[in-house]
């Protein structure tokens, strides 16, 4: 028999680490309640051409694809073999699969709007906590199953979603107690940059090299934007971009004379200096940042991306505009923003900066020993009592020495034991032992309802 294992790029979560888990999905959720945003849930499986197309070409190639059912009956195999041919060849065929994971939580949404959009109320706010699946190469930071925490609002243009967007960004991360960089660009910018190279119809082409620049460095996004068929003015131009640097003020200034000649750089300009002039208002960490174009080919305004200031690890956070998204889907004309966490990653800094408050390990707060028959049926009654009042409690399974009975609450950080032996019984008493500060006292079991602990 081959040894047990779990498949590359997935993990088992223990109570220890779903405890944490919960904590960073509490704090999320509740300031995502805190703005008026209703919850959603969609299926774990999306029909495959409802994803197809909408990360580039990138992202088309980590999303798992789902085999249909049945393939194994005789009058299929035939129809099969050539099928599976060409998806080895990596084409989709719907006679192999015709749904698939879905690769994140905005393209579901996407869908969930075109398909419902007479019902909501607009604009319609949405968050969204579910996991996602990518076929992506394994390593720290990065799963192939991963939980994303995503809040979006759909039918409005105003940039006071961008706003909001921002505050929800800072007001978790302090709640967390996490340092953060909030970065900003435009995908408005990017197509002006575009622009200005003459090069319109290269827009993916030099965003999806952008995007690599933290991960490659500027000399092979030149040599990637030289194999994708920019000259050498073209590149020189990009290179100036990438190059910009200061404050935020400096920054722009930068760029305006680079992009002076474009209209709809002008426009992402302005709409950046709208976030920026916000955010200083409320002393809000954002900054400008024109290297980030984050890959995916939806963004048409304003785009997120979030980094821990004082751990190496990749993003913790991002999203952007997506003014076109429902189009794809036959119904235009919805605009929408929107924003991500990445829970895997935020868990990851917490644990590596020692972030998680002490008592996210306290699940059970009350041991009653099982000290005999009659002794812990007289405790399993206070127990449902305490338990009516919310006290999470519980009773060792079986009578034995205290020794044991001590490491069991040890183990699982129970903080309070409480004995009911001979002498409580005969005095009608209960004794209440602190592990925590190693305190000891003895109360009437009618005061025990009323016990602070």
């Amino acid at each position: 028999m081959s040894k047990v294992s779990l498949p590359q790029g997935t993990r088992d979560f223990g109570a220890d680490v779903v405890r944490k888990r919960n904590y960073i999905f509490n704090t999320i959720r509740s300031v995502f309640e805190l703005y008026g945003f209703q919850p959603l849930e969609t299926p774990a499986m999306e029909n495959l051409e409802t994803l197809m197309g909408k990360y580039g070409d990138e992202g088309d190639k980590l999303i798992f694809k789902i085999l249909n059912n049945g393939l194994d009956r005789p009058e299929k195999k035939e129809k099969s073999k050539e099928a599976f041919e060409k998806i080895l060849a990596g084409k989709n065929n719907a006679a192999i699969t015709e749904r698939a994971l879905r690769y994140d939580l905005t393209i579901p949404f996407a869908r969930y709007v075109a398909m419902n959009h007479h019902q909501l109320v607009m604009p319609f706010k949405r968050y969204q906590i579910q996991p996602v699946w990518r076929a992506d190469r394994p390593q720290r930071g990065r799963y192939r199953e991963f939980y994303q925490c995503d809040a979006d609002i759909v039918g409005s243009k105003s940039l006071l979603n961008e706003v909001e967007l921002t505050n929800m960004y800072a007001t978790v991360f302090k709640q967390l107690g996490i340092d953060v960089a909030i970065t900003i660009n435009n995908r408005k910018i990017l197509a002006a940059l575009a622009e200005v190279c003459e090069a319109t119809d290269k827009m993916i082409d030099i965003t999806v090299a952008i995007d690599k620049l933290d991960k490659i460095g500027i000399d092979k996004v030149k040599e990637e934007l030289n194999n994708r068929g920019l000259n050498e003015k073209q590149i020189s131009i990009i290179e100036k971009y990438l190059t910009i640097e200061g404050g935020n003020a400096e920054k722009l200034f930068q760029l305006e004379k680079l992009i002076a000649s474009s209209d709809i750089g002008k426009k992402g300009i302005e709409e950046i200096q709208f976030i920026l002039s916000h955010s200083s208002i409320q002393g809000l960490p954002v900054v400008t940042d024109f290297t980030l174009a984050r890959g995916l080919n939806y963004y048409t305004g304003i785009i997120f991306e979030i980094k821990a200031t004082n751990v190496q690890m990749g993003s913790i956070g991002g999203g952007g505009r997506y003014d076109n998204l429902t189009g794809t889907f036959g119904v235009p004309n919805i605009p929408g923003v929107g924003i991500s966490f990445g829970v895997d990653r935020i868990y990851d800094v917490m644990e590596e900066l020692n972030l998680f408050p002490k008592d996210v390990q306290t699940g059970t707060q009350v041991l009653f020993f099982n000290v005999g028959e009659n002794e812990s049926n007289v405790a399993f009654n206070l127990m449902q009592k305490l338990r009516n009042k919310n006290i999470r409690c519980e009773i060792y399974h079986e009578q034995a020495k205290f020794d044991k009975q001590f490491k069991y609450a040890d183990k699982k950080n129970i903080p309070y034991i409480l004995i009911i032996g001979a002498k409580e019984m005969k005095d009608n008493t209960c004794t209440i032992k602190n592990l925590l500060k190693s305190e000891q006292q003895t109360i009437p079991q009618d005061d025990l309802i009323n016990f602070s602990f």
